[in-house]
């Protein structure tokens, strides 16, 4: 039996994700009260094959909400059935904008404003998001990459663990659903040397001046010895969705040749207790091509 929880911010996504794992074979139910998910697994498990896969939109609206659910997770977990958390967030300014395209009123706004409901909202949730095994930010994410992004996660049984390595620009902003963030602006721009600016971290010229760097070399060496500290211990306290934020000014060369670089170190070293011998590793670039 496969248990998923789908919670998050009021008006990030919540409703088509629940639609994309009803598409993938998930047995969906909505606003489940959270006392009752345990009952529902049972029943599932009792079911003889015809339910084996479990999904439970949650959120704020459920009374007790914080300290029901997390109880609820780890009588799950302690009677074996892992349950994989799915969290859906975006900024405040985009979760207004979809509000007032809607017409609607936040569940906890009362007689405020959208931005006080969703303050009330993030600080009531904000235990569940830490705890996450998955976290989405759907600010700059179409309908159709929210689903490919659920369809890669839950479609086949999970492995013991998936890290993703993305790149990206801090004038464009901190991921939000990084869990480690490595900041590469000290060293050299490549964007100042007039044939590589127009190149990419993807390409061998870039790649070999910013990893040939005074201190690039050492810096990864050691960043990677203390991955293998912290990245254990992800491990043993069973999060298996990490995301590590490798950043530069524009997330178009130092951060992309440093983010493929680690991915494939990380590849190379798969048995390290850091990574994790079934470990899915990935590399993504969010800001390429912005600029």
């Amino acid at each position: 039996m496969e248990v998923a929880i789908v919670s998050g911010l009021s008006g990030a996504g919540r409703s088509t994700a629940a639609k994309c794992l009803e598409d993938l074979g998930w047995f969906v139910v909505d606003n489940l009260p959270a006392e009752l998910i345990q009952t529902m697994v049972d029943l599932g498990a009792r079911s003889r094959g015809a339910v084996t896969r479990i999904a439970v939109v949650v959120d704020v609206r459920s009374r007790a909400f914080t300290e029901d659910l997390a109880m609820v997770i780890r009588d799950l977990d302690s009677a074996g059935y892992r349950p994989r958390v799915l969290f859906l967030e975006a900024d405040d300014a985009s979760l207004i904008r979809r509000y007032e395209a809607n017409r609607r009123q936040h569940p906890l706004q009362g007689a405020g404003r959208i931005s006080d409901g969703l303050a009330a909202e993030r600080a009531l949730l904000g235990p569940l998001r830490d705890e996450a095994d998955v976290v989405i930010d759907t600010t700059s994410t179409s309908v159709h990459d929210l689903r490919r992004r659920i369809e890669t996660d839950f479609t086949a049984a999970p492995r013991s663990s998936t890290l993703t390595v993305v790149s990206f620009g801090f004038k464009y902003g901190l991921p939000l659903d990084a869990d480690l963030v490595i900041d590469m602006r000290f060293l050299p721009n490549p964007f100042w040397i007039p044939e590589l600016r127009e190149l990419t971290g993807l390409d061998p010229a870039v790649s070999d001046y910013v990893l040939t760097q005074e201190g690039a070399t050492e810096f990864l060496d050691r960043w990677l010895e203390l991955f293998q500290l912290t990245g254990g211990g992800y491990q043993r306290e069973g999060k298996r969705y990490l995301t590590v934020a490798v950043g530069c000014t524009g997330g178009k060369h130092r951060s992309v040749a440093t983010a493929e670089e680690i991915g494939r170190r990380l590849r190379a070293g798969q048995q390290s207790a850091a990574v994790g011998e079934a470990s899915d590793i990935r590399v993504s670039h969010r800001d390429l091509g912005r600029e």
